[in-house]
C-alpha cells in the first residue's frame, strides 16, 4: 500500500488520482470513476469532488492501492 502525502485537511478524489499518477488529467479521472475502476474505503465511488481525509483507502484498478496520511 502506498501512502499519498496532503498538506490540508482533505484532498478531492480527482485531484488524488493525479498526484497517485494513476491519471494525468481531469477528463481521464472522470473517465476512470465512470468505469467504476475506483473504491474509496470499499466502495465504488464515482464522485471526482469526494473529499478524501486521512486515514482514507484508495484501490484504484491497474494502479494500486493508496492511503491517505496528512503531513503536519
Amino acid at each position: 500500500m502506498k501512502e499519498i502525502v496532503i498538506h490540508s485537511e482533505y484532498i478531492k478524489l480527482d485531484q488524488f488520482l493525479k498526484l497517485a499518477d494513476c491519471v494525468s488529467t481531469g477528463g481521464m479521472a472522470k473517465a476512470l470513476l465512470a468505469e467504476g475502476q475506483v473504491l474509496v474505503n470499499g466502495e465504488p465511488e464515482e464522485r471526482r469532488g469526494r473529499k478524501l481525509y486521512p486515514g482514507d483507502r484508495i484501490n484504484v484498478e491497474d494502479c494500486g492501492e493508496f492511503t491517505v496520511i496528512k503531513q503536519s
